[in-house]
C-alpha cells in the first residue's frame, strides 16, 4: 500500500499547474555519475503494514524523494538551526533533494488516509506561496474556531505581498490545510479523517550524500494526531521522540482549545477523554464537520539538526503499535536487525504477540549510525516479562 512515485506526471490539484519532479528513488553521487537507489529496497526503507483483526485497512503510508527550492531549504535551515548552508556547494539536483516519509492512520473510514497516500507527497512538492491568500479565505469561511485563526506559519504570506520564500514549516502547514480544502466537497471526509506524521530529511553534506549516510542532516517533522516519529541514538540512551500525541487532554492541545473554544472535553465509558464526546485526536485531516469546533489540520512542526553518526535510525509507527509498546521498546526491537525491513517486522510482530489487533504500521529509516548502537538492550528484560504475561491463559 505504499505511495510509490514513478517518473514525471502533471498534477492538476492546484493552480498553477505543477510538473511533479518527485521520484521513488534517491540520487547518489559517485565517481561514475549519479546512481539511482530505489526507496522501496528493504535496505533503504523498511515498512510493514497489517490490518490486524479489523474489518478494513485504514493505515497507509507514502515515501518519495522530493525536489524543493534550494533557497527555501537554505532559509529553513538558517531559521531552524542558525547555520549557513550553501546549496551552491553541491549540484542543484542534489541541493533540491529531500526525502519524504509519511504515515497516515485513518479513522471512521479509509477515504482520507487513502487520499494522503496518493496525494500528500505531491502536495508537499507542488504548493506555493501564491496559493495562501485564497486558502486563508477558505479557512476563515469555516467559522467557529477559525474565525480567530491568524494563519500560523503561513501568516506572513496571507496578503500576497511577501516575496520571501516559504519555510518548510509554512510548506507543511499549507499542504495540510490544502488537503482539507481539496476534500471539502467529498461527503466521506465530513465523517472520517486521518492522523498523519511526515518526516523530511535533507542532507547538508558537501559533497552531497544520501540520507542513509549523511554526516549532517536537517530533520523536519510535521505532525497531526497520534502517529509517532522516534529517533534511536547510537550511544545506547533512551529513544528521542519527535512527536507528541494530540489528544484532547494533552498539555499543548488543552491549552490551545481552552483558549479558543472553552471546554468540550468528555470522558467516555472506557475512561478516555474525547473532544465533543467523539474524537480522541484534536488535530487531524478530514473530519470536516468538526473543524469549526477546533479540530485542526494545522501541523505541529518540530526540527532537529542531526549528526548522522549519532543516530542509528528513525522509526514511524501508527497507534496500533504505540498503544502497545513504549518508545524505548520500539527502538530496542529494531536494534541489530539485518536490514530496515527486518527491523520493522520485529516491531510489528512483538506488538501483535502482546495482543495488538488494530491496524498497525511500522517504518524504519536507517541513518549513518545504522548497526553501530552501543550498550545493552535496555528493555530486553521488560519485553521478556511482558511476553510471559501475554502467554498466560
Amino acid at each position: 500500500m505504499a505511495s510509490r512515485c514513478f517518473g514525471t506526471r502533471t498534477l492538476t490539484i492546484s493552480k498553477p499547474v505543477h510538473v511533479a519532479r518527485y521520484h521513488d528513488y534517491v540520487r547518489v553521487a559517485s565517481k561514475a555519475g549519479s546512481i539511482r537507489v530505489p526507496l522501496n529496497s528493504h535496505n533503504v526503507i523498511g515498512i510493514v503494514n497489517s490490518r490486524g483483526n479489523r474489518s478494513q485497512q485504514e493505515d497507509f503510508y507514502g515515501f518519495a524523494s522530493l525536489s524543493l527550492d534550494p533557497e527555501e531549504l537554505r532559509i529553513s535551515v538558517k531559521k531552524a538551526h542558525g547555520i549557513d548552508w550553501n546549496p551552491d556547494l553541491v549540484d542543484e539536483m542534489y541541493a533540491r533533494q529531500v526525502l519524504y516519509v509519511g504515515i497516515y492512520d485513518g479513522h471512521g473510514g479509509s477515504a482520507v488516509a487513502q487520499y494522503l497516500r496518493q496525494e500528500l507527497h505531491g502536495l508537499f512538492e507542488s504548493v506555493n506561496k501564491a496559493m495562501i491568500p485564497d486558502l486563508f479565505a477558505w479557512i476563515k469561511e469555516i467559522g467557529g474556531y477559525f474565525k480567530r485563526f491568524k494563519g500560523g506559519a503561513i501568516a506572513p504570506w496571507i496578503d500576497g505581498t511577501n516575496k520571501e520564500e516559504m519555510t518548510l514549516e509554512a510548506r507543511a502547514t499549507l499542504a495540510f490545510f490544502e488537503v482539507d480544502k481539496n476534500m471539502s466537497s467529498d461527503t466521506a471526509a465530513q465523517t472520517c479523517g486521518a492522523t498523519s506524521s511526515v518526516a523530511l530529511l535533507q542532507s547538508l553534506d558537501a559533497p552531497s550524500t544520501p540520507f542513509f549516510s549523511a554526516q549532517k542532516l536537517a530533520l523536519t517533522v510535521a505532525h497531526c494526531g497520534d502517529t509517532r516519529v522516534i529517533l534511536c541514538p547510537t550511544n545506547g540512551s533512551s529513544a528521542f521522540p519527535m512527536t507528541e500525541s494530540h489528544h484532547a487532554d494533552s498539555h499543548i492541545e488543552s491549552i490551545r482549545l481552552r483558549r479558543m473554544m472553552g471546554s468540550s472535553l468528555i470522558t467516555d465509558s472506557y475512561g478516555e477523554s474525547r473532544w465533543m464526546g467523539a474524537l480522541a485526536n484534536t488535530r487531524c485531516l478530514g473530519d470536516l464537520r468538526y473543524k469549526r469546533f477546533g479540530i485542526t489540520p494545522e501541523p505541529e512542526v518540530r526540527t532537529k539538526l542531526l549528526d548522522g553518526k549519532e543516530w542509528a535510525y528513525m522509526v514511524l509507527v501508527s497507534d496500533g503499535i504505540s498503544s502497545i509498546l513504549s518508545d524505548d521498546e520500539i527502538v530496542d526491537l529494531a536494534r541489530d536487525a539485518a536490514n530496515p525491513k527486518k527491523a520493522a517486522e520485529r516491531i510489528l510482530a512483538f506488538s501483535e504477540e502482546l495482543g495488538g489487533d488494530d491496524n498497525a504500521t511500522a517504518i524504519v529509516v536507517p541513518l549513518a549510525g545504522w548497526g553501530k548502537i552501543e550498550g545493552p538492550d535496555q528493555t530486553k528484560d521488560l519485553r521478556e516479562y511482558r511476553r510471559r504475561q501475554a502467554s498466560k491463559p
